[in-house]
């Protein structure tokens, strides 16, 4: 009885938001450069007198979903928790969400960029995500999409890059990478999370981003993953455990991943109520750790210097890493509650992308 109850609730927020769903769901051949979904070419760029020096990383752990058809829009509104409509909108083609359970937990950590333009007019999109559940996620696509115009197709043929000012100053500066070869960019776009994750690039795998970007420097992408999680910003399933992690605790609302005023969708009930009554007592905040990374166990759990509860150990490289604090906490010393004869120290810190006095 509980679960029809929660899947009614399911299919009343997609059809409020959505007004139902259908698709076919199709796969793109690895004989191709690129998916069959029409693409948006980016525009030519002028080349800047002040050349930026830029470290291209490749993301083989993020895959490329294309959703394409003239319901696209109104399928991923009932079942993101950010607003479809803005997408596209005053030179937006970037946005961050998380699709969410009905409870109201976080599934799946999302980037959409916009593919609409001229000349066919179709509002076609491609759906980042984490490469380990990609089959998931069509899965749940598939579920969702009762009779409505859409398809979905993996694309093996695409490859994901970001690229970072190897100047911080830049970075800052919103500076844009110098294409000298806009033909061969299906999408150039600053990460929608944080200017300091700097830009996203997709391109046909059969590309390199020398042959794009005027200077480029291809980089190992564990940087690219110490510097994210150096700057606190989650990203895939080890960072945001599928039913587990709550969307504000992952500070959603700082990477600009939610909108509290669009209509209803999946797993908005729990989210919205915490959004309003403002009571949000943990956060995942980046840690600085006295042991690496590697050798510490997902969702280990932390304690004060006292012995009082502080939260749980999330994933991280190095020593850098990913921590659930509680923030009564969060300025404390802390320590993983483990039974090894050294114990495992934590400083949790604020970064500095954080807005400031907000209750979210």
């Amino acid at each position: 009885m509980q679960r029809v109850i929660l899947f009614g609730s399911a299919f009343r927020a997609i059809a409020t938001g959505s007004g139902g769903l259908h698709a076919h769901c199709s796969r793109c051949t690895r004989h191709e450069n690129a998916c069959r979904t029409p693409i948006r070419k980016h525009s030519q760029d002028q080349p800047t007198n002040n050349t930026v020096h830029f470290s291209c990383y490749s993301l083989p752990h993020r895959a490329l979903i294309s959703v394409s058809g003239q319901d696209t829009s109104s399928f991923l509104q009932g079942i993101i928790t950010n607003d479809m409509t803005l997408l596209g909108e005053d030179a937006l083609r970037a946005m961050y969400a998380h699709i969410l359970s009905v409870q109201g937990r976080t599934l799946y950590d999302i980037i959409l960029y916009s593919l609409k333009g001229p000349p066919d007019g179709l509002n076609d999109v491609l759906l980042e995500c984490d490469s380990t559940v990609q089959d998931s996620i069509m899965q749940l696509l598939k579920v969702y999409k009762i009779r409505r115009k859409v398809n979905f197709s993996l694309c093996p043929g695409l490859s994901l890059w970001a690229l970072l000012p190897q100047n911080k100053t830049a970075v800052l500066g919103k500076s844009k990478p110098d294409v000298t070869a806009a033909d061969k960019v299906v999408v150039l776009e600053q990460d929608p999370r944080t200017e300091l994750m700097g830009w996203r690039m997709i391109t046909s795998c059969q590309n390199n981003p020398h042959e794009i970007i005027s200077v480029c420097q291809e980089s190992n992408t564990e940087e690219y993953h110490r510097h994210r999680y150096e700057i606190g910003v989650p990203e895939g399933v080890k960072d945001l455990p599928p039913g587990e992690a709550l969307p504000l605790e992952s500070n959603l609302v700082y990477m600009q991943g939610i909108s509290f005023s669009k209509g209803c969708y999946i797993g908005q009930e729990l989210t919205a109520r915490t959004h309003h009554t403002g009571v949000i007592r943990k956060r995942l905040m980046p840690v600085t750790m006295s042991a690496p990374a590697e050798t510490l166990n997902q969702g280990a759990a932390l304690e004060t210097e006292g012995g009082k509860p502080a939260g749980k150990h999330r994933a991280g490289i190095d020593k850098l890493g990913l921590s659930l604090i509680r923030l009564a906490h969060a300025r404390e010393p802390l320590k993983l509650k483990s039974p090894y004869a050294v114990p495992v120290t934590l400083q949790a810190t604020v970064p500095d992308w954080w807005p400031k006095n907000s209750k979210d």
